[in-house]
């Protein structure tokens, strides 16, 4: 489906109506180094590279296969983790506006959430993805700066993930990275105090803590496996 930008405006878009959410949860979810801590408590977290930039970017690992959710109530309101990639679904920052695509099925038919009051202010709703908008907006600039540090120092380094299941089922995981330990701990006093006064080690440690969930969720599966 080809996106339909607008500038979102309050009269024009008086009657517009939003879903809270759309379809499945992605199963890979870009997120921003603000969001690493609430993320690794719930999922692991690597760096990808974009198809089309050929960029990294982080990502919190959801399920190892297209269409599957592993970490338990993802997908609810009330998640322990939201990323904020799929909180602004529809919406994103056009210069020093919101834009909103008329064509993304969050605002499609079926729709009953307003994202404007009848006197035009934002609706709670709506407040939440400005929110999520913004924060997004920071999120990302920091989270390059923190990558762009990162490969100064060759701390990204890629990582091989075979897993076995119960039932016979071996799934690779590729294109994946991590930050390296062993370049990490290589790193002289000084720059690991630069790193540390720029929240970056703090993320770091963050990641290499959170590839311990690959584990959990590989037991849920195993576990739904047997139950189904």
């Amino acid at each position: 489906m080809v996106a339909q930008y607008e500038v979102l405006n309050s009269e024009v878009h008086r009657g517009l109506r939003m879903r809270p959410d759309v379809g499945a949860h992605p199963p890979f979810v870009m997120v921003t180094i603000g969001e690493f801590p609430a993320a690794a408590a719930v999922c692991p977290i690597f760096f990808s590279k974009d198809s089309e930039t050929g960029e990294f970017y982080a990502g919190a690992l959801f399920g190892f296969v297209e269409g599957e959710l592993l970490v338990e109530d993802a997908d609810k309101r009330d998640a322990l983790f939201r990323p904020l990639e799929l909180q602004r679904q529809g919406f994103l920052i056009s210069d020093e506006n919101i834009a909103v695509d008329l064509a993304h099925p969050r605002l499609g038919d079926g729709a009953t959430i307003p994202l404007f009051e009848e006197d035009g202010a934002p609706t709670e709703a709506m407040r939440r993805v400005q929110w999520a908008l913004g924060q997004l907006k920071a999120g990302m600039d920091a989270t390059r700066d923190y990558i762009r540090e990162l490969l100064a120092l060759k701390l990204i380094e890629p990582i091989d993930i075979s897993l076995a299941f119960d039932d016979g089922q071996q799934l690779r995981l590729d294109g994946l990275y991590t930050v390296s330990r062993d370049a990490l701990n290589d790193l002289d006093d000084a720059k690991l105090v630069e790193l540390f006064r720029k929240g970056y080690l703090q993320a770091a440690l963050c990641m290499t803590f959170s590839l311990n969930q690959v584990a959990v969720l590989a037991r849920r599966r195993n576990a739904r496996l047997a139950a189904a």
